[in-house]
């Protein structure tokens, strides 16, 4: 005889209900440890930044993300008015400020 038989071949085992939890297992894990390591810390600093552009007040000392020092001569609700020279004064999104210095650090500089 030239060609051997061919038999049919046996079923596959039955998939494991865990299997497809396992393969996911990795991703799941890669999730959370982005979530600790990069989301929640981002959304802790903008609700701060938030919270601190909230509380400005006239008269506060500015530092602008530009890095722009000043003092803040009006407040609007969307804008701020801050005297970065002498009778020199530039209109800006509070959104623009970056930290709120202590007072009187200005002179230092």
């Amino acid at each position: 005889m030239l060609i051997a038989n061919a038999y049919a071949q046996g079923t596959a085992p039955a998939a494991d209900p865990t299997g497809g939890l396992m393969g996911l297992l990795p991703i799941i894990l890669m999730f959370v440890v982005l979530w600790f390591l990069m989301i929640r810390p981002q959304m802790k600093k903008a609700k701060e930044h938030k919270e601190m552009v909230g509380n400005l007040q006239k008269g506060d000392e500015v530092v602008t993300q530009g890095g722009v020092a000043g003092r803040i001569t009006k407040i609007g609700e969307n804008y701020i008015h801050v005297e970065i020279a002498d009778n020199v004064e530039v209109a800006l999104q509070r959104q623009a400020v970056a930290t709120v210095l202590p007072k009187g650090t200005l002179k230092t500089l």
